[in-house]
């Protein structure tokens, strides 16, 4: 089955909390939109569209019918600057300054001090770069179709609001265009395209290039990519409650990892990945 990619763009409009991690008193976001943030977005709009509550069965269908990137802040709407991913190590410094900030807050008791423990940061992709010239941020990402298919995400994509702190105004988004463009020279992050197939294809040619979403760790020689960790979700499910859900954990290679690390890759064969549901990449 076929599959239509689509390159799409979206403004940043407020601060964005992607959950990740918590060091002290700091909640870390991670520096990109995964794929099960789009997913859990997409998924709550269509459903609450569609003035019902089944949270499952619309999951379900984008699972099916849609694919998708992890999504990177930019300051370009079409494409990402080589010199502005989150990594390597040396580089996080700088992505980090130009990109990210942190909120203070604490909650209160009886309404007027401080209640004690209870002061926390939170750690944001802001919707404007630091500096003496600022910027607006943008994510950037790619959005796959099943042929055939008619789930109306398109006519969602400006109604959508991503990540954490939601209630606060946080995580506020717009589409750059009206109409997600076709991707038409075939390529989706540098990567070759191949979207003949049950699931779309990337296709690494030999040169190194960074893992862009996490990649299902298989246990084979020489497999080292880089760190890995358990990947993780909440979900709705029939009985449970909104979110009261676990998803099964999967063992991954976090972004970032390297491609081509393996002997056999370095003598100028090609690497392919499937990108399954939630965006997570699988070694084929």
């Amino acid at each position: 089955m076929a599959w239509t990619a689509y390159q799409v763009t979206f403004r940043l409009l407020s601060p964005m909390h992607i959950g990740w991690r918590k060091l002290g008193n700091l909640q870390q976001t991670r520096p990109y939109v995964t794929g099960r943030v789009l997913w859990g977005a997409l998924t709550a709009r269509l459903t609450r569209e569609s003035r019902g509550n089944d949270y499952k069965g619309f999951g379900e269908q984008v699972d099916q019918q849609l694919a998708f990137t992890y999504f990177y802040p930019s300051t370009a709407k079409d494409s990402i600057e080589d010199s502005l991913w989150p990594w390597p190590d040396k580089k996080w410094d700088e992505f980090a300054w130009k990109f990210m900030g942190s909120y203070a807050s604490t909650s209160l008791a009886n309404g007027r001090n401080a209640e004690d423990g209870s002061l926390h940061e939170t750690e944001f992709i802001a919707p404007h770069t630091r500096g003496d010239n600022p910027q607006q941020v943008y994510l950037v990402g790619y959005i796959f179709e099943r042929q055939g298919e008619e789930l109306p995400w398109k006519e969602n994509l400006d109604k959508l609001q991503f990540g954490g702190e939601r209630g606060y105004g946080w995580g506020r988004i717009e589409p750059v265009t009206r109409k997600p463009e076709k991707v038409k020279d075939g390529k989706c992050f540098d990567y070759d395209l191949d979207c003949d197939h049950d699931r779309p294809w990337l296709i690494a040619s030999p040169e190194n290039k960074w893992l862009l979403a996490h990649t299902v760790a298989i246990d084979e020689p020489d497999s080292q990519r880089g760190a890995i960790e358990p990947l993780m979700g909440r979900e709705t499910g029939e009985n449970t409650g909104f979110g009261n859900k676990f998803s099964k954990p999967q063992i991954c290679w976090i972004p970032g990892g390297k491609v081509n690390q393996k002997e056999k890759f370095q003598i100028g064969k090609e690497e392919k990945f499937q990108i399954g549901e939630k965006g997570i990449w699988k070694p084929l």
